[in-house]
């Protein structure tokens, strides 16, 4: 599970975004705080992975204590000041969401969070592209794979996502030709957009032969 840390002054606001947080899967909210004094403490005292961080605090702004949270921060606020926005991305927020918006605009940040969080897993060790991966995935909000590309399916597009969210290990493109009744060339087609995309891990298996063949691991949520 990502633990984040919810961050707002207003007490209703707080409770909201902590709702919308633990609506997706993969999140819990391990506590909310109202003004920078807090926050900073709370995220010491919780070790959070993930802060949503007010910028109009009544202690002091949020981008001012956004350097002494060691967690990575997405920025919920009404400021909509370029300065603002560059002073919270230069001190290390990976994303800003601006209010007022609508809850599916929130979800879809913490659902691209996610697909960067996983793909970025302590025992995995990256090369450029790998790494290309996972900031394109931080960057890229959930949108259905049938509108992702040009020419695809969205019926063919969401079975080969199914296959691959029900899955509990890699796939092959085989593998999901099989499940849908697809050509392998045509499954391999919707994987490698979905790879592009940071929506799966791409990774390889040496089989007897020795020739190596692409495995795909689905990222987003279940």
């Amino acid at each position: 599970m990502i633990r984040v840390l919810v961050v707002d002054d207003d007490f209703r606001v707080a409770q909201l975004h902590a709702a919308y947080v633990a609506s997706v899967p993969g999140f819990e909210v391990v506590g909310i705080a109202h003004d920078a004094a807090d926050a900073v403490r709370l995220a010491g005292e919780l070790a959070p992975d993930l802060v949503l961080l007010d910028e109009y605090l009544p202690d002091a702004p949020g981008t001012s204590v956004l350097r002494r949270i060691d967690a990575a921060v997405i920025v919920v606020s009404a400021a909509e000041d370029a300065a603002t926005v560059r002073a919270a991305i230069a001190r290390g927020a990976v994303n800003y969401v601006l209010k007022p918006f609508a809850p599916a605009v929130l979800v879809e940040r913490l659902q691209a969070f996610e697909r960067f969080w996983r793909s970025l897993q302590a025992d995995v060790h990256l090369d450029q592209a790998g790494i290309d991966r996972a900031l394109q995935a931080l960057r890229t909000a959930d949108t259905p794979v049938a509108t992702a590309r040009k020419g695809r399916s969205p019926v063919t597009g969401e079975a080969i996502v199914d296959v691959l969210r029900r899955s509990a290990d890699a796939v092959t493109a085989a593998d999901v030709a099989e499940a849908t009744g697809v050509s392998r060339a045509t499954a391999q087609r919707y994987l490698s957009d979905l790879a592009r995309d940071g929506r799966v891990r791409l990774t390889l298996r040496y089989g007897t032969t020795g020739r190596p063949e692409h495995c795909f691991e689905w990222l987003g949520s279940r």
